[in-house]
Order: C-alpha cells, then structure tokens, then sequence
C-alpha cells in the first residue's frame, strides 16, 4: 500500500515468532490485531506496544469459530479494513501413540493447528476481498515436510496447513489473495523450550538455532509487494535442516564451528 498503513491481523501474537511478527509489522508502521489465548501475555504485549493505538488485541482460542470472526470485525472497526492475515497460533504435545489420551491430545493439536487456519482463512477472505485483496501466511514447520519419532500428530498437523495452503491459494488467487506459508526450522520459542539441546544443533547445517525475528523477517516478506507474484508456496527457514537427509552426521568443519560458535556464547 502507498501513503496508508497497513493492517494485519496476527494469532498466537503474544510470544515467541508471533510476537517477534507483530514487533517486526509495528516497526514497519503497520496496524496490528494481536489474538492470543494468553490473556497476561498479550497484556504485556499490549504495555510495551508502541503508543498512537497502533495495537488492538483479542483474547480468544483459533480453534473456536467466532474468535476468528471476531478478529476480523476487530480490525474492520478499529482500523477500517484488513490487508494482511498472519495465522501463526500452533500447539505441540503430541503423546505416544498407545497412550490413553493420545486422541484427545491429537484432537487438540489438530484444532489448532488446521482448524484455526482453515477458519482464520475463512473468516478473513471478506475483508481481504472489500480491500482489494491481501496476504495471507500460515506458520507450518519443518515438521509437516519430514518426520522424528514421537511426534506423529504434530508431523501430521503441519503436512496437512502445507497442502490446505496450496489449496486455498488456488481458490483465492483469481480475487488477488496470495495464500502462503513459513515452515520454520528450529527456533526459540516456548514450543522447543527444553529442546536447546547443543547436540540438536549440531544437526543444523548453520549450527544454531533461528531467533523468532529471522522468521518474523520472512513472514514480513510474504506479506509485502516485494512477493507479490508468490502464492501457494511453503518458505522453509530451517537453516539449511531439510537438505539434508540426516543419515550422515555433520562434517568435521561443521562440528568446529560450532563448537568456536558454543565457546563464543560461554
């Protein structure tokens, strides 16, 4: 857009790559609806948010069909229109499969991570379509590209937002709605908390972990004019994870600078 700011509505906004997005679109001028169901998290959001009413949030489960319709209202009222849709809520927790609540467990996971994309896209295409169009960008993962044991229902999760992001990209590129997603790799965030293991990044081809603001930065992309001819596309910022087959491990000059990189950070 020229000489009006942009309005976008981000889910799962108070932490980790959420956040790091709604941080990133306010230092770009934008006007954010931030959804969460961490009431205390998006209140701290809402305390360190730049002044001018810049922010508006909404405390609300993606998975329920009004959170997103109230979402968009939100911004429909408060900002006048909506340009951009980031649908970044995700849950993890996947259990063995023999366990007795493994079902409910997937369930859970499921309807957050398909179902609030698959309504999120639903409820905002309206308001997208009465602005001209728009940008939608779905957080998938690593996850939905391959498989690691014992995470079968999140695996099965994010495969299935990679295809419905194919699918609804089709749909909606004849009315100027570009449909994409980020399949992040290993970052930061509350979701991999215990997870930092050094020995688990050895298995990143750049050694680290990613900082929520590097996939912030390329979500930040898919919604700008600069990809204006990319729909139906899955990012992968993985630092390089999914090249590799995993048989083999790491090269001797990988395991070096890695550990000069671990020694640094000491």
């Amino acid at each position: 857009m020229t000489g009006e700011a942009r309005v976008v509505l981000v889910t799962g906004a108070a932490n980790g790559i959420g956040r790091a997005t709604v941080d990133l679109l306010l230092g770009q001028g934008a006007l954010v609806v931030a959804v969460d169901l961490d009431d205390l998290a998006l209140g701290v959001l809402r305390g360190e948010a730049e002044a001018g009413g810049s922010v508006v949030t909404l405390t609300g489960d993606v998975a329920e069909e009004e959170t997103n319709r109230a979402a968009v209202a939100l911004a429909v009222e408060t900002f006048g229109r909506l340009d951009g849709v980031v649908l970044n809520a995700g849950r993890g927790g996947t259990l063995p499969w023999e366990d007795s609540r493994a079902v409910a467990a997937a369930d859970r996971i499921f309807a957050v991570n398909l179902r609030g994309p698959m309504l999120g896209i639903r409820a905002a295409v309206p308001a997208l379509r009465e602005s001209g169009g728009g940008a939608v960008v779905v957080t998938a993962s690593v996850a939905g590209l391959r498989a690691d044991p014992g995470t079968w229902a999140y695996n099965a999760s994010k495969s299935a937002v990679i295809n419905l992001v194919r699918a609804a990209a089709l749909d909606y590129a004849a009315v100027g709605i570009r449909v994409n997603a980020v399949a992040p790799g290993l970052t930061r965030t509350r979701l991999t908390a215990g997870r930092a293991d050094p020995r688990l990044a050895e298995r990143v081809p750049l050694g680290r972990f990613a900082e929520p603001r590097e996939q912030a930065e390329a979500i930040g992309f898919l919604l700008s004019p600069a990809a204006s001819y990319v729909t139906g596309t899955t990012l992968v910022v993985d630092g390089g994870l999914d090249a590799s087959l995993g048989i083999l491990p790491p090269s001797p000059a990988a395991r070096r600078r890695h550990g000069r990189s671990a020694r640094s950070r000491r």
